[in-house]
């Protein structure tokens, strides 16, 4: 199942991984230049940037037990990144719906839209 939240809910939902030893995974899929442009700051999670085309050569490395949530620019690329994981096994998956867009509105207004 792959859990739908708002930037705001992100870290409720990374309290509700408190249980599980691996930490979260927060992957942000937007292009390079798209990252260069608005990031969002690390806080009670590792983040990766990979750009959605990568994903395949890199499912591989993450835990499948490990929880996953997902960031694009509104929240479309995510949810086709999470599917592609669910598909490959993955389970524990959130989509950030409103993307970084939606993360500067209410989670970090410091960080620029676009």
């Amino acid at each position: 199942m792959i859990d739908q939240i708002r930037p705001s809910q992100l870290s409720d939902w990374i309290e509700k991984q408190a249980a599980n030893p691996l930490p979260v995974l927060l992957i942000d899929v937007r292009e390079d230049w798209e990252f260069e442009t608005a990031k969002v700051k690390a806080q009670g999670f590792e983040l990766q940037h990979l750009p959605m085309q990568t994903i395949p050569t890199h499912v591989d490395q993450w835990d499948k037990a490990r929880p996953i949530a997902l960031l694009c620019h509104h929240g479309s690329r995510s949810q086709h990144v999470a599917h592609f994981l669910e598909q490959h096994g993955f389970q524990n998956l959130a989509n950030i719906s409103g993307g970084i867009h939606a993360w500067s509105l209410e989670a970090d207004p410091s960080v620029p839209t676009y």
